[in-house]
C-alpha cells in the first residue's frame, strides 16, 4: 500500500470518527504528496521524517532521524555488541517516553509527542538561593524562580514534590528522553531541548535570554517506577538495599530482551554515574515494613552509586509524614504553572496539532489565541491551567469541541471522563486480516446496556478500587474479572453476553480505562479514579457515608471529598453545607481526636471550593462559625503536619480569620522582653558574626508575629495612603505582609507611634527592633521570665512594673533556633513544601523563649540596623555595641543597606538561624521580605527611670 493511500485512509478514518473537519481533511489530503513503494522511506519537503519498515523517527530532518525500531533489534540480537545494546537500551527509553498516553488517538495511531508540547515546570526555590543561603549578605536577589532542571543541577539527591497532575512525572520523562536522545547524538531532541530557557514569569510572549542550568554530562537515563520496585521487594521484615533495587533493573531489562546490559548498566553506574529517576514514592504501599524497605533500598542505592545524580517524585503531603523522608535528599516544591508557562504550552500544543494533522493551521492559531485571552481573562480557568495536568485537558477538550470551557474543576473532569469514555467505548474502523475495513461496536452495543448504567458501573468500580486500594495515592489496580463483571452487571441482558469477546475488546481499547499487564487495568490517572468515586458517592448515603469516610482516612479521600462536594453543589450550595456540617458537627472539645481534626479541616475545604460564601444563610451562620473555629485549633495544635495547618491557615482567611490579634491594628499583641544581657552571634565559620555577650539595659517590647496584610491594609486605609507596591496588598489578610521596602516599614511605625501616642508610656515610640533586639527576642537572654505572655497597647504599663519579676536561667542561651538547638520543619516555614507564606500562628511549637512566633521562618524581617557604611561596601562588624547609635541611623539613604533577620519560605534552613544576618538595599521590595514591631523609649535613660518609677510604685 503506499504511503499516500496509507495517509488518506489514516485521515478518512480520523474524519469518520469526528475528530477532524471536513476542511482539515481537504487540506491534508491535498498536502499529501510523496508516494511510497516496498520497504524505504521517502522524505519530501522541510521538516520531514523518512523511516523504513518497522521504524520509528524521531527528529526534524534525515540527519537527526533515528529508526528506533531498528536500534531496538539490533539491541536484542544474540551476541550484540555492548555499543547495540547501549544504543538499543536508549532507543527504548525514546520509545516509550516521548507521548502522552491519556491523549493518544486510535483512530490515526499519531499520538500527542511529549517532546513537542513540554514546558519547563518552576520550583519554589529562588534563582540565587542555592548560592547566598550560607553567605553573611546577598545582593539584591532576582525574583526568578529556579525550574527543576536548575535545582537538579545543584543537588545531587533531590526530593521533588508537587500535587496530583503538577508535572512531576512529565518531568521525570523529559529528562529521560533529553539524556537519551543527546546520548543517541539525536538533533532535535537532546540536551538543548532540557535546557532551553524558560517563558517569562511575568510576559506572555517573550522567554530568558538565558537557558536552564546543566552543568554536568549527558547522563544513561535509569527509571524506576517506584510501585513497580515495591511488588518486587522482600518479604516483610528482610532488609532491603542496593542489591533490591539491582534485582528490579535486572528484571527489567531481561523483560525487554536487553538482559545482557545488565552489567553495562552496573558499570555505567559505579564508574560514569548516570541520572536515576525514581518516579512516585506516594504510590509505595501503606504498610509500614514496605516505606521501610522503600528507603532502606533508595537510601543504600544512593550510598552505592554514589557517582548518579538522583531524582525522586512525591505527592506532597503523602512526603510530610516523617516516616517517610530520605535521608540528606533535598526537597523542593513544585509551583503552578505562570502565565507565560501556560501560554507557552497551549501555542505548542496547537502547533503539535498542526504536525499531527489534526487542525488546519489557521484553526489552530485561532483556538490558541481564543484559550490564552480566555486564561488571562478568566480566572477560574486560569486556576484549572494552573496544573498541567487540567491544562492539558483544557486543550484536549477545545482542540476536540471547540466549545466553551468548564469554569470549575469538577465540571471540567466530566467533561474530560465523559471523552475518556467516549474514546473508550465507541465504535471504532479498523482494517482486518483480508485488508478489508470494518466498523467494530460499541461498548453499548456489545453490552445491550445504556450509556447511564455503564456510568454507574464505572462509577461503583472506581469508588471499590479506590476504597480497597493497599496504597493511598497512585492508580489503583482492577482486576479484568471485576471490570467484567461490573458490566455485565450493567447490561440487560448479561446472559447473551460473550465474555471471552469482551476480554478481548477491552484489552484493546485505551480512554477511561486502560490494561496494565496482563489481564490489569488502571484508569489514566488517580484524579479520574477520585471523580468517578466521587460520582458514585453523591448517590449512595450522601452526605453521611463520605464523611465518616474522610475523617477516617482523610488523606485517601480528601479530593474525592471536594469533587463529591462540588458535584453535589452544582446549582445550589445546600449540599455543600450538609457535607460541610457532617464533616464538622461538634464544638471542639478540650481533647479532640484526630479523625475530628481532619474532618474539621475537610470540612472548611469544602466550604471555601463549594458553597457561595458571599450570601451566608441565617441557618448556616452557627456551621461557619464552628468550622471557622475549628481552622483555628488546627492551627494552633500540632496534630496535622505543618502543611495541613498552612491549609488551615489559607482556609481561615477565606472564611474571614476572626483573630483580631492577626489582622487588626489596635488588637496586636506583644511580648515583653526585660533588660539584661544575651549571647549574640555564632562561632560558625560560614558567618562573620563572632558570637559575644551583649548588654540591653533597657526592656522593651516586640511583636508575638510579623505586621500581617490584613493589619497593613487597614494602615493604609487609616492614614489616606496609596501601597507604593500593589503587590503588598495581594496575599491573604492573615499571611505576614511582603513586598515593603525598608522605608514603607519606618512609614507604618512612624503612623502608629503618633496614632498610639495616647496608649504608649511617655517617651515611648513604635520602631523596627535593632538587630541586637531581634536576636535577644528570638534566643532569649541568659535569664528569662517564669512565664510568657502576650499584652495589648492597654496592658503595656502594667507588665513594665513587673521588670523585676522572678526570672529563671535560659536553658540554652547560645541556640540555634528560637525553639532549641536543631532545625525543625515542623517549627518553621523554611526551605518547606508550602511554597509561599503562611498564616501567622501556624507553627506554634517554634514559639521564642519571650513568646514570639514566626522569628524563623516565613518572611525576612526588616531591622532598623543598618549593614555597613555604603551600598555592598563591608559591614559594621561583631562585637556589637548597642550604644554605637551609627547603627541605627535612620536618616541613612538608599546607598546603605538595612540588615534583614529570620530567613524565608523560600529560603535554607541556615538562615533561619537567631544569628544569620543578610543585608537587603532598603528601598527594595520583596516577595519574602517583612517586618514586626518593637515598642521601646526613644531615650535609653528616660526608659530606666521610668522602669524605676513603676517599679518602686508597684
Amino acid at each position: 500500500m503506499t504511503l499516500t493511500t496509507n495517509k488518506i485512509e489514516q485521515l478518512k478514518a480520523a474524519l469518520d470518527a469526528g475528530l477532524i473537519d471536513q476542511a482539515t481533511f481537504d487540506t491534508a489530503s491535498t498536502a499529501i504528496n510523496a508516494q511510497l513503494s516496498g520497504g524505504g522511506a521517502i522524505a519530501q519537503g522541510t521538516g520531514a521524517l523518512a523511516v523504513g519498515a518497522g521504524g520509528v523517527a524521531i527528529g526534524g530532518d534525515n540527519n537527526g532521524t533515528i529508526n528506533l525500531g531498528v536500534l531496538i533489534e539490533q539491541g536484542k540480537q544474540p551476541g550484540a555488541s555492548q555499543d547495540d545494546l547501549r544504543r538499543a537500551y536508549l532507543a527504548r527509553i525514546l520509545l516509550q517516553a516521548n507521548h502522552l498516553p491519556l491523549f493518544a488517538d486510535d483512530s490515526t495511531n499519531a499520538k500527542v509527542r511529549l517532546s513537542s508540547v513540554y514546558t519547563a515546570l518552576l520550583t519554589q526555590r529562588a534563582e540565587t538561593d542555592a548560592e547566598y543561603a550560607h553567605q553573611a549578605s546577598s545582593p539584591e536577589r532576582s525574583n526568578r524562580r529556579l525550574s527543576v532542571l536548575d535545582v537538579l543541577n545543584s543537588e545531587r539527591k533531590l526530593v521533588l514534590l508537587g500535587g496530583p497532575g503538577s508535572g512531576k512525572s512529565t518531568f521525570v520523562n523529559f529528562a529521560a528522553l533529553s539524556m537519551a536522545g543527546e546520548l543517541l547524538e539525536d538533533k532535535t531532541l537532546n540536551l538543548a531541548t532540557l535546557t532551553a530557557p524558560l517563558p517569562k514569569e511575568d510576559n506572555n510572549d517573550d522567554e530568558d535570554t538565558q537557558p536552564q542550568r546543566w552543568d554536568h554530562k549527558a547522563l544513561l537515563p535509569v527509571q524506576i517506577l517506584l510501585r513497580d520496585l515495591a511488588s518486587q521487594l522482600p518479604p516483610p521484615g528482610t532488609q532491603a538495599n542496593a542489591q533490591t533495587v539491582c534485582n528490579y533493573l535486572q528484571t527489567q531489562l531481561e523483560q525487554a530482551g536487553l538482559e545482557e546490559f545488565t552489567s553495562h548498566l552496573k558499570d555505567e553506574m559505579l564508574n560514569n554515574g548516570a541520572l536515576i529517576l525514581l518516579d512516585g514514592l506516594d504510590e509505595v504501599p501503606e504498610a509500614h515494613e514496605r516505606r521501610e524497605q522503600i528507603k532502606q533500598a533508595i537510601q543504600d542505592f544512593a550510598a552505592t552509586y554514589s557517582r548518579c545524580r538522583f531524582l525522586v517524585t512525591s505527592r506532597t503531603y503523602a512526603y510530610q509524614r516523617q516516616d517517610w523522608k530520605l535521608d540528606n535528599f533535598t526537597e523542593v516544591q513544585l509551583l503552578a504553572f505562570t502565565t507565560g508557562q501556560i501560554n507557552r504550552f497551549v501555542k505548542a500544543w496547537y502547533v503539535h496539532m498542526v504536525e499531527l494533522l489534526r487542525l488546519t493551521e489557521s484553526s489552530a492559531r485561532n483556538r490558541s489565541e481564543v484559550l490564552q485571552r480566555t486564561v488571562k481573562r478568566n480566572e477560574r480557568i486560569r486556576e484549572l491551567a494552573e496544573r498541567p495536568l487540567l491544562l492539558t485537558l483544557i486543550v484536549q477538550l477545545q482542540t476536540e469541541g471547540g466549545g466553551t470551557l468548564p469554569e470549575k474543576r469538577e465540571e471540567l473532569y466530566d467533561k474530560a471522563v465523559e471523552m475518556l469514555l467516549n474514546k473508550w467505548e465507541s465504535m471504532k474502523v479498523r482494517d482486518n486480516s483480508d485488508g478489508l475495513r470494518e466498523i467494530e461496536p460499541s461498548l453499548t452495543e456489545w453490552l445491550n446496556a445504556g450509556r447511564d448504567n455503564i456510568r454507574k458501573a464505572l462509577n461503583r468500580l472506581a469508588f471499590e478500587a479506590h476504597r480497597d486500594q493497599p496504597q493511598l495515592t497512585g492508580t489503583a489496580d482492577i482486576r479484568q474479572a471485576d471490570l467484567v463483571n461490573a458490566l455485565l452487571n450493567a447490561s440487560a441482558n448479561r446472559s447473551e453476553v460473550k465474555v471471552g469477546k469482551l476480554e478481548e475488546y477491552l484489552c484493546n481499547r485505551a480512554g477511561i480505562l486502560s490494561a496494565h499487564g496482563v489481564g490489569m487495568y488502571q484508569f489514566p490517572h488517580r484524579s479520574f479514579q477520585e471523580y468517578l468515586a466521587a460520582c458514585h458517592l453523591t448517590d449512595d448515603e450522601f452526605p453521611d457515608k463520605l464523611a465518616s469516610l474522610a475523617c477516617r482516612d482523610a488523606d485517601r479521600w480528601r479530593e474525592v471529598v471536594l469533587l463529591a462536594g462540588a458535584k453535589s453543589s452544582r446549582g445550589s450550595s445546600l449540599n455543600a453545607w450538609a457535607l460541610g456540617e457532617t464533616l464538622c458537627s461538634t464544638v471542639a472539645p478540650d481533647a479532640p481526636a484526630t479523625a475530628e481534626y481532619w474532618g474539621a479541616l475537610l470540612a472548611g475545604r469544602v466550604l471555601v471550593e463549594c458553597a457561595n460564601l458571599a450570601q451566608v444563610a441565617p441557618r448556616d451562620e452557627e456551621k461557619l462559625n464552628r468550622i471557622r473555629q475549628w481552622q483555628i485549633n488546627i492551627l494552633r495544635d500540632n496534630r496535622l503536619p505543618a502543611s495541613e495547618r498552612a491549609l488551615a491557615g489559607r482556609t481561615l482567611a477565606t472564611l474571614d480569620d476572626p483573630r483580631d490579634e492577626v489582622t487588626n491594628l489596635a488588637d496586636m499583641q506583644f511580648c515583653f522582653m526585660p533588660a539584661g544581657p544575651f549571647v549574640m552571634g555564632d562561632d560558625d565559620s560560614r558567618d562573620k558574626n563572632p558570637q559575644h555577650e551583649v548588654d540591653l539595659s533597657y526592656p522593651c517590647f516586640i511583636g508575638r508575629y510579623p505586621v500581617s496584610v490584613g493589619q497593613w491594609r487597614e494602615y493604609l486605609v487609616s492614614s489616606d495612603r496609596s501601597p507604593e507596591e500593589e503587590r503588598s496588598l495581594q496575599g491573604r489578610d492573615n499571611d505576614p505582609v511582603t513586598h515593603v521596602s525598608w522605608f514603607d516599614a519606618q512609614g507604618f511605625c512612624d503612623y502608629l507611634t503618633q496614632a498610639w501616642q495616647s496608649q504608649l508610656p511617655k517617651g515611648w515610640i513604635v520602631s523596627l527592633p535593632s538587630e541586637a533586639e531581634w536576636e535577644k527576642a528570638a534566643r532569649g537572654g541568659k535569664q528569662l521570665p517564669e512565664t510568657e505572655d502576650f499584652v495589648t497597647l492597654s496592658g503595656l504599663a502594667s507588665k513594665v512594673t513587673k521588670a523585676g519579676e522572678t526570672q529563671r536561667s535560659n536553658p540554652h542561651p547560645q541556640r540555634n533556633y528560637p525553639w532549641g538547638e536543631r532545625f525543625d520543619d515542623d517549627k518553621a516555614n523554611v526551605q518547606s513544601a508550602i511554597g509561599e507564606t503562611s498564616a501567622l500562628g501556624a507553627y506554634p511549637s517554634g514559639i521564642s523563649p519571650y513568646g514570639c512566633e514566626e522569628m524563623s521562618g516565613n518572611v525576612w524581617e526588616w531591622t532598623r540596623s543598618l549593614w555597613g557604611k555604603g551600598l555592598w561596601k563591608s559591614e559594621f562588624v561583631y562585637p556589637y555595641d548597642p550604644n554605637d547609635l551609627e547603627r541605627e541611623n535612620l536618616g541613612a539613604g538608599n546607598d546603605v543597606m538595612r540588615v534583614v533577620r529570620g530567613g524565608a519560605w523560600d529560603y535554607h534552613r541556615v538562615s533561619a538561624r537567631c544569628a544569620c544576618r543578610c543585608g537587603n538595599p532598603p528601598d527594595l521590595r520583596f516577595n519574602y521580605v517583612g517586618f514586626r514591631l518593637v515598642l521601646r523609649s526613644s531615650h535609653v535613660l528616660p526608659l530606666l527611670l521610668l522602669v524605676m518609677l513603676f517599679y518602686f510604685r508597684a
